[in-house]
């Protein structure tokens, strides 16, 4: 990262260096300043993080109303597991409810807070899909601990075998997606009225596919795009994954019961490499990048099943929050009424019952 500079020119220092590859340094974010597009716009943001306490910079509910509170009209935001705060003791299929205790305490001051800030509706958990009866424990355990906040659980299942080139490499194990056992706990999930949220990478979509298909009574969002990755070996083959991408997000919409959130595509792994540069990406910049994914995806999905997403503080180390979600507006602004309502809240608040 020694070819970012501050706006004098000057060598940013280390500490500075390490703050905007995690989440983004604000005095880099601010090099880059848009007049808000469409501000009146209701938004649900059914996608973001909040942690502490760990190597990672903290990023809780004081940093997140900083970001929703730029300029757009966000009403309401879903937090999505992340691995914090878990638990340290007892059986190993509670330990997520640590995090869901960590949430859910910041979820009511968000209820008792700030007019005009976006209040924390629901929570994407985590819990183990391999353990059988156990998983009934564990969602139990998560709707005691944050009464009327759970919604779905993200099971992650990313994995690449050149995790050294990636700066967030998923944990998953090798062919989860094909478990018997696994895709039960899906079923579980549709069982008892929740999502089921996937997190893998762009050569893993045929494996998920299958198991898609073989849950179609389990409501499923895939994230990020299914993570399309650009850095290391896949570099050089931009072109090559992106074909082979739109035939597979193609197959995948005739899957009734999946969903796509629209967003996660500034993190470093999918190698557009602006957190790299000198000043943050303009709303302009983005959509010119990224706009055939956004639009290829919402043809095949339909507005009814999409719904925008910021990923932050994920994507905070490439784009400010503002500039972001005016470049979503950007990528729709030919679309009708009727389907940007769906697609910056109205899919959102149906699938996770908001």
């Amino acid at each position: 990262m020694a070819d970012i500079d501050n706006s004098n020119g000057e060598p940013l220092d280390q500490e500075k260096k390490e703050h905007i590859f995690d989440i983004g340094n604000k005095e880099w974010l601010d090099l880059v300043k848009e007049e808000i597009i469409d501000p009146e716009r209701e938004i649900v943001d059914p996608h973001h993080h909040l942690w502490s306490g760990e190597a990672r910079t903290d990023y809780l509910l004081e940093d997140l109303w900083r970001d929703t509170g730029s300029g757009h009209n966000i009403k309401k935001t879903m937090f999505i597991q992340c691995r914090t705060h878990l638990r340290t003791e007892g059986p190993e299929h509670l330990e997520p409810v640590g995090e869901m205790d960590f949430i859910a305490k910041i979820a009511e001051q968000s209820r008792k807070g700030l007019k005009n800030q976006p209040t924390i509706a629901g929570v994407i958990a985590h819990a183990n899909l391999n353990f059988g009866d156990l998983i009934e424990e564990t969602l139990d355990a998560h709707e005691e601990a944050g009464p009327d906040l759970l919604r779905g659980i993200r099971h992650a299942v990313a994995r690449d075998d050149n995790p050294e080139n990636l700066a967030h490499p998923g944990l998953g194990e090798k062919g989860q997606l094909s478990r018997e056992v696994f895709r039960q706990g899906v079923k579980r999930l549709g069982r008892r009225g929740l999502t089921f949220d996937s997190w893998h990478y762009h050569h893993q979509m045929k494996e998920f596919i299958e198991m898609a298909k073989a849950v179609p009574d389990t409501a499923i969002i895939l994230d990020h795009f299914g993570t399309i990755l650009g850095v290391g070996p896949y570099a050089d083959k931009k072109d090559e994954i992106f074909q082979e991408w739109k035939k597979d997000m193609a197959e995948l919409a005739k899957c009734e019961n999946v969903h796509a959130k629209l967003g996660g595509l500034a993190m470093p792994d999918n190698g557009f490499g602006w957190h790299l540069k000198p000043t943050p990406p303009t709303s302009d910049e983005f959509v010119a990048a990224q706009k055939k994914y956004y639009l290829h995806t919402i043809d095949c999905f339909g507005p009814e099943r999409c719904m925008f997403e910021s990923n932050f503080p994920v994507d905070r180390c490439s784009i400010s929050y503002h500039v972001l979600w005016n470049g979503f507006k950007k990528m729709v602004a030919d679309f009708s009424e009727d389907e940007k309502k769906l697609m910056f809240s109205g899919t959102a608040t149906r699938v996770y019952n908001l």
